[in-house]
């Protein structure tokens, strides 16, 4: 996985956009070329488990209620 490679400060912004609700994963592909499942995998490093749970949780409940969100 590219995490290995990125700086500190790097993996902190892409935590803190994947956190925001407005700003999908498209964005983040763009700004730094991480897909969707690299994320969730920095994510899921990165976090304490409860936290992962809990944005997944909410990830999913907003895809659910919105077309496009994500």
């Amino acid at each position: 996985m590219k995490s290995e490679l990125l700086d500190p400060a790097i993996i902190g912004e892409i935590i803190e956009m994947a956190l925001s609700d407005h700003t999908s994963f498209d964005e983040i592909r763009t700004l730094h070329g991480l897909g969707p499942d690299e994320v969730k995998a920095l994510m899921r490093q990165n976090l304490k488990p409860g936290s992962y749970r809990a944005w997944r949780r909410r990830v999913r409940a907003f895809a659910d209620r919105r077309e496009v969100y994500k």
